[in-house]
């Protein structure tokens, strides 16, 4: 064999090792990648079942049922009103006094405890929730009606408080802030700055009302300040209607400050410390039975995905007008 053919021959299965050499690595990413994508659609798999398995359960079990079978045994019932009071929210009107009226239909409940943690919300739902409280202990006056502040009962919280037979809270807890109040910010002097000029259209004088980007107008603030002014007349009244006597005479109680539970008890505002456990204890009974509406979980991803999208730009150029 001459040396071109022997430097051929050995060029050629150079080539053909260094064809196979790649070909074995295309052929070991392929599998490694089918590997990965037979993990993943695995992994993807068992999820999907728990999670199925899961809905299915709370689905069949978490209905937020709160009817019980009355068995004889005296029970002390439970409403709790946490975190914002507002409509569609966990402690709106519709879902508290949905649990009372539960809670007051039962047979075997010897009173109740409306366990409270809110820094308050919507006059109307506090209004709502009080209201409704005291047209209830009216049509079953056999039942004392507690009302706990757990960490805060303030603004709209403690305005359901008030409709309570007493209120007991911790020495730390906060409560009062018994007024009324309306957000909103001036960007005026901002639009100057930045040389953007507002351009509003309106079938009626006051249909800006309050618009951040235009000046503030002493009519229209006064207006403002006249209703909640009202509002606060409402507030005031009702809790004066709960708590009747027992208020000690203090110009600062609807001023709007919040206190401390020992000063609050000082003042009046609350009648003792304690928990729903020890007014359970009072009560000889000390089973404490849940009448809190619970949505079930699909309801609960919903809500999850929905309320979290409309909250926040809700009259953005008005204000919240709230009790908190």
């Amino acid at each position: 064999m001459s040396d071109n053919e022997s430097s051929t021959s050995q060029s050629s299965s150079g080539n053909d090792k260094q064809a196979q050499s790649i070909v074995d690595r295309l052929v070991f990413a392929a599998l490694k990648e089918q590997t990965r994508a037979r993990r993943w659609r695995v992994g993807f798999m068992l999820f999907f079942i728990v999670y199925i398995s899961v809905v299915t359960v709370v689905f069949l079990t978490d209905t937020g049922d709160m009817s019980l079978e009355a068995d004889g045994d005296k029970h002390t019932a439970l409403v709790k009103l946490s975190g914002v009071i507002a409509s569609g929210e966990a402690a709106g009107s519709e879902n508290v006094i949905a649990g009372l009226k539960s809670a007051f239909k039962h047979d075997d409940t010897a009173g109740i405890v409306i366990e409270i943690n809110s820094p308050g919300g919507s006059p109307v739902q506090s209004a709502y929730i009080f209201d409704e409280i005291m047209r209830l202990k009216q049509e079953h006056k056999t039942i004392p009606v507690y009302a706990v502040v757990v960490d805060m009962a303030a603004s709209g919280g403690y305005f359901v408080a008030a409709a309570a037979d007493k209120i007991y809270a911790n020495q730390s807890s906060l409560v009062g802030s018994i007024g009324v109040r309306m957000d909103a910010f001036g960007f005026v002097e901002l639009m100057k700055k930045i040389g953007v000029e507002r351009r509003l259209l309106t079938a009626g004088e006051n249909k800006g009302l309050f618009d951040p980007f235009l000046p503030e107008q002493s009519e229209q603030k006064a207006h403002l300040q006249s209703m909640l002014d009202e509002v606060h007349g409402h507030f005031i009244a009702a809790v004066k209607r709960g708590r009747g006597d027992r208020l000690v005479e203090n110009d600062d109680i609807f001023s709007g400050l919040i206190w401390s539970g020992e000063k609050a008890l000082a003042l009046g505002l609350v009648d003792a410390y304690g928990t729903t456990q020890s007014i359970a204890r009072e009560l000889e009974a000390e089973d404490v039975v849940d009448f809190t509406p619970k949505a079930n979980l699909l309801e609960r991803i919903a809500d999850r995905i929905g309320s979290s999208a409309g909250r926040g730009i809700s009259e953005y150029f008005l204000g919240n007008m709230s009790i908190n």
